[in-house]
């Protein structure tokens, strides 16, 4: 980190190290460098250049000199053309040869479909190792009862279990997604110009070697492929799809994240993150317990949809055979992009690892509110009974707003004494089954075969680790 100009947080606070130094300005070049060395290689074997040039290019690849660059840039600018001359002048031999033919997408744009490949096979090596974590609280807590709420109220109770499952599952589905998005990471190749290949074509004329043959080589080094068509980009698109898949993931994990800050907080309290024995929590208020964890997720996710729709704006505007107006952006929206991923995917690996959950907790808000969920099954059995429907569910709302006035009060939920002891109620139902039917654990129905079910679809989705 340089402490006297802006740097971006990506570069030093976000992120692990190692997906920091795949998009560091150094490892761009050294790619850079690559390229042109591949691409010399080929044309060796079509007898353009020759082994000793070659040799002398390769004895000079990492000699990286970015103040030698970036002075040469703001006389020419031009990035790529300046580090050209940086290689060439090290390269004494060779340095004649850089870049024959080759246009600076041809360079450019290869080593960011290689960059962007890379990073993304971590990102989905921590997704699936986020999911594993969430397979075995899962299965630890599957038939943990506890309450389920829609629109923020009480509902009908669920298990912890499932309630994890679902975070995990839209993790799948996103899995999934980006496994897609990756094979579609194609490169543009080595074409030139407009994408025809005409310079390599005139270049490699009578050597008995195609420009496809060329390109084949070079792309081999990176273990990439190109598709038949280009113009002098590979198809802005990728980049959408990539990011925009990366945006979907980022809502699953804000999703889950704003849940945990929702049931952190003390009119709840069920589940908490993890928080250090020397954690601060807040500068004014010692006592504090913030969900710092949970938050940055929510903060950071809340930048992919953004960077997907300036993605968005390159493809759609990428006129004719191609446009600059993508370049400085995507300099910002592609690292960051998979950066901000790999951040939130290693705090929520963090969060359900651990989880700190509160059963005390979960058992008295069963006690406050489960028995609410018990009056359907009432309602349906006093009707099946012989009881009019439109009668029993007046009855039985008046004596649910009676108990949430005694729960407003700060007692205990009377709804089951009041039922049990309405005989409007008891002429179907017997007091006895109704405090029976009013029982929050009994009414999770397949909730926890469910979870283990999901649970095991990780484990037989993602690979032992």
């Amino acid at each position: 980190m340089n402490d006297t100009s802006y740097a971006s947080p990506f570069s030093w606070r976000y992120a692990r190290p190692a997906l920091r130094e795949i998009f560091s300005e150094r490892e761009r070049r050294k790619l850079w460098r690559a390229v042109w060395i591949a691409l010399a290689e080929a044309q060796q074997r079509a007898g353009l250049v020759s082994a000793a040039e070659v040799a002398d290019l390769r004895a000079h690849r990492d000699e990286i000199d970015l103040d030698a660059a970036l002075a040469i840039e703001r006389e020419i600018g031009h990035d790529l053309m300046a580090e050209i001359r940086v290689f060439a002048r090290q390269a004494t031999v060779g340095g004649g040869k850089i870049h024959l033919g080759a246009t600076s997408m041809d360079i450019e744009d290869n080593v960011e479909t290689f960059r962007m490949r890379l990073a993304l096979a971590r990102i989905l090596e921590a997704l699936d190792e986020l999911l594993l974590a969430f397979a075995a609280r899962i299965e630890r807590h599957a038939d943990l009862v506890c309450m389920g709420y829609t629109h923020l109220q009480p509902a009908e109770p669920t298990t912890l279990g499932y309630r994890l499952a679902v975070y995990a599952q839209d993790l799948l589905i996103d899995r999934a997604m980006l496994h897609a998005a990756r094979e579609q990471l194609t490169a543009k190749g080595i074409r030139g110009a407009v994408g025809t290949s005409a310079s390599y074509t005139r270049l490699l004329d009578g050597t008995g070697h195609s420009p496809q043959e060329q390109e084949d080589e070079v792309l081999a080094h990176f273990d990439l492929q190109a598709r038949d068509v280009a113009t002098q980009t590979y198809p802005r698109k990728l980049d959408y799809l990539l990011l925009s898949t990366l945006a979907g993931m980022g809502a699953s994990l804000s999703k889950f994240a704003f849940d945990v800050r929702i049931l952190a907080s003390p009119g709840f309290g069920d589940i908490a993150e993890p928080f250090g024995a020397k954690q601060v929590g807040s500068s004014a208020m010692p006592f504090k317990r913030n969900p710092v964890m949970a938050e940055r997720i929510d903060s950071l996710a809340r930048l992919l949809p953004g960077y997907a729709d300036a993605a968005w704006q390159n493809a759609a505007t990428n006129l004719l055979e191609r446009t600059l107006d993508d370049s400085a952006n995507r300099r910002t929206i592609l690292p960051e992009a998979l950066l901000c991923s790999d951040e939130i995917l290693t705090l929520a690996k963090k969060i359900v690892e651990g989880l700190r959950v509160d059963e005390r907790r979960i058992a008295e808000n069963l006690r406050t509110y489960g028995p609410f969920a018990g009056t359907e099954a009432i309602l349906m059995e006093a009707a099946k009974r012989g009881g009019d429907r439109q009668e029993l569910h007046e009855v039985i709302r008046e004596s649910a707003m009676h108990a949430y006035d005694a729960l407003a009060a700060g007692e205990t939920n009377p709804l089951a004494r009041l039922l049990a002891d309405d005989e409007r109620i008891g002429r179907w139902v017997d007091p006895a089954e109704v405090r029976e039917r009013l029982d929050p654990t009994s009414h999770v129905g397949d909730a926890p075969e469910r979870a283990r079910r999901l649970a095991k679809r990780i484990r037989d989705t993602v690979p032992k680790q």
